[in-house]
């Protein structure tokens, strides 16, 4: 029992009112936002990120081992969401449950984008004028070459020396958002290996291609642990989230 007048003490002897526990949550709310790097990808249940045939010497002929119709099967959970729609301007409507939830929440959160030559090359070739990251975009490359700015709030930036320096560069313009790895999987691949990712999606498809770009080919299993974090499904594909375990 408490004598008039006295006021009981948390169990835990944390102070009873909640005006004692404002200056706490306002030291909290000042502490900044660490910035995450992380990939969100599709992936066959064979585990091939891309078809085979699907490159640059048969961009012109979609045809070619089916690359563009297998490509589509891959990424068809994609095409109904709303968001994907309005990001692309194909116009009003489509589906609004968690996977739309989920593109939106990828884009939201992503301040900057980091990807490798090759896919660059192919979305320069195919992407529409206002390419659809709307950040700055680093491109690991060989070559030299100017900023390319386009419309949207896209521009792309060329790197030569090394994914540290291209994550370093993504850092200073993330604007406390996080940076995604955007691909291919063989950037992808450096940064797990070098152990620079903190998390990754990936959408699991109900889709086998049996042969072309395989997302872990090549990982050090020594250096890359994995924690599951979340495994929500949906009518069309079983979305995996995962956190990377730093060593030690």
């Amino acid at each position: 029992m408490y004598a008039a007048g006295e006021r009981a003490s948390h169990p835990l002897g944390a102070p009873s009112t909640k005006r004692r526990y404002l200056p706490q949550a306002i030291h909290l709310a000042r502490v900044p936002k660490v910035t995450k790097v992380f990939f969100s990808v599709g992936m066959t249940l064979d585990g091939f990120m891309a078809p085979e045939g699907m490159d640059m010497a048969h961009a012109e002929d979609p045809t070619y081992k089916d690359w563009l119709g297998q490509w589509m099967k891959l990424q068809s959970w994609v095409f109904p969401q709303e968001f994907f729609r309005k990001n692309l301007k194909l116009g009003e409507g489509g589906e609004t449950g968690e996977d739309n939830r989920i593109l939106e929440r990828t884009f939201s959160r992503t301040g900057v984008s980091i990807m490798g030559k090759r896919m660059f090359e192919g979305g320069e070739k195919f992407w529409p004028e206002e390419a659809p990251f709307h950040t700055p975009v680093f491109v690991l490359t060989h070559q030299v070459r100017s900023p390319w700015v386009r419309l949207g709030g896209t521009t792309f930036h060329f790197v030569n020396d090394g994914i540290e320096s291209a994550l370093k560069q993504a850092r200073e313009v993330a604007g406390g958002r996080d940076i995604r790895i955007a691909g291919g999987a063989n950037a992808i691949l450096q940064y797990l290996n070098a152990g620079l990712v903190d998390e990754f999606d990936i959408a699991l498809s109900p889709v086998v291609f049996g042969g072309g770009v395989r997302l872990f080919e090549g990982i050090d299993r020594n250096k890359v642990a994995l924690d599951l974090v979340d495994a929500p499904p949906s009518r069309l594909v079983t979305h995996l989230r995962y956190t990377v375990r730093k060593p030690g």
